[in-house]
């Protein structure tokens, strides 16, 4: 088979997975690296754009996983950081930073009154299950099927099923993510059909007596990206207050939304949420806020707490700072253009998918797209999961748009950034119409 004009074009990035091959169990240490066949290895980023180490420039909508929202090498942030270093990285002490940025976030986002710092997404959906175990002492959770909440054992259960193993619409097993979890875990998560209004009434009714919480996203990335439908948050966060069960609110990649986050934006009101990615300025940050009474689980006030929270990095002031430079630098302004941006690209993707009739679909909101291999928008995981059909169709389209210079992110969001302009919008949607042209009439798409 003749090699791809990429795949000509990448030979140190070959070289250096197979380097890889022989210190890491696949080649690289994360499994969302993306390969066709090797990964891209970069050498730096430039605002929009990426630099691999061929000297390729490619347009970036992955910004590390949506993570940098004002793509790289942002100057505000390399600055502070640059000054910051001479100062010391970490402390077992706490700085005036943390401070810094917990008031800019609690006093931006309404349902913020209290805040923890963490070192990642995953670490944050964690503390915040515990936080809700510990304030009602009950241990189970519900979560939306298909949707992804990091790496721990009760909020990866329910993240991958398959029509093989995902069970009944309207009884959806909490299947594991991994051999060997623990089969006690399943006992206590409950799986929700996303948009599915009476299921999850029924559901979380019975199993009222063990919920701590209801997990939602308020946009769930990897279940499709897709809007929920009118009254669905509502009828949860009824179900949870005649129950005593706490909403919890993963804005980990969602607070990009909006600048009071996603949870405002589509007026949801949680108990607690948690934050991570744009919060860090492109450094490793978590965080968990909420309601002060809830939050009191932290508290040693009285001793021991309900909830021991700490971690050895946890507001490091690198962090901090690069955080709250990158948050001041989003302010309502800088939010809606990439709104703007964001309406334009969808809806002109739209447009070249009527104009080709071809059997595409784009969900999303804000800054944040994602273009599906059917004819209509999915309405929840099952309906967004792609067959191996589909899944191909995909990887010829990410191929082309790699061929286009543009790198667009597989089975997950797709996401603008402030450093790209409107040429680089005019850019997405030529690749895309262009893959369309290519492919039309082939029986392939």
């Amino acid at each position: 088979m003749a090699k791809t004009l990429h795949q000509v074009a990448s030979a140190r990035s070959a070289l250096l997975f197979e380097r890889g091959k022989r210190v890491f169990p696949d080649g690289t240490t994360r499994v969302t690296v993306e390969r066709d066949p090797n990964p891209l290895y970069i050498a730096r980023g430039e605002g929009a754009y990426l630099v691999d180490v061929d000297g390729n420039r490619l347009l970036d909508l992955n910004n590390n996983f949506t993570t940098l929202i004002h793509g790289h090498g942002f100057q505000p942030v390399v600055r502070a950081v640059g000054t910051l270093l001479k100062s010391g990285t970490c402390f077992a002490n706490p700085t005036e930073h943390e401070i810094a940025l917990a008031e800019l976030l609690t006093q931006r986002i309404p349902t913020i009154e209290s805040i923890r710092f963490v070192n990642s997404g995953s670490e944050a959906v964690m503390f915040a299950i515990k936080a809700a175990r510990a304030f009602t002492g009950k241990p189970a959770i519900a979560r939306i099927e298909g949707a992804f909440h990091g790496a721990y054992d009760w909020a990866e259960t329910g993240q991958s099923g398959t029509p093989d193993t995902w069970g009944a619409p309207d009884n959806p097993r909490p299947v594991a993510l991994y051999k060997g979890v623990p089969e006690s875990v399943a006992n206590d998560v409950i799986v929700l059909r996303f948009n599915d209004i009476e299921a999850a009434e029924r559901r979380i009714t019975a199993a009222a007596e063990k919920l701590s919480c209801i997990i939602i996203d308020p946009m769930p990335s990897r279940a499709g990206l897709i809007a929920a439908r009118t009254g669905f948050f509502d009828a949860l966060a009824t179900l949870a207050k005649r129950h005593g069960i706490l909403i919890l609110a993963d804005e980990v990649l969602n607070l990009r939304q909006g600048y009071r986050g996603a949870s405002a934006r589509y007026g949801i009101v949680p108990d607690l949420m948690a934050m991570g990615k744009i919060i860090g300025g492109g450094f490793p940050i978590g965080a968990i806020g909420g309601r002060a009474e809830v939050m009191q689980v932290f508290s040693i006030a009285n001793g021991k707490p309900a909830l021991p929270q700490g971690g050895t990095f946890s507001a490091n002031p690198v962090s901090m700072v690069a955080g709250r430079v990158a948050m001041e630098a989003m302010s309502e302004g800088a939010f809606a253009r990439l709104e703007i941006m964001g309406v334009r690209l969808r809806s002109e993707l739209d447009a070249v998918i009527g104009r080709f009739d071809a059997p595409f679909s784009v969900t999303g909101a804000a800054s944040l797209f994602r273009i599906h291999p059917k004819g209509r928008p999915p309405q929840d995981f099952r309906d967004a999961y792609a067959d191996r059909a589909e899944t191909a169709v995909m990887d010829r389209m990410c191929r082309h748009f790699l061929e286009s210079g543009i790198v667009l992110p597989k089975g997950a969001a797709a996401c603008l950034s402030t450093a790209m302009v409107d040429e680089d919008i005019n850019k997405i949607i030529a690749a895309f119409a262009s893959f369309l042209d290519t492919t039309k009439g082939d029986g392939k798409t």
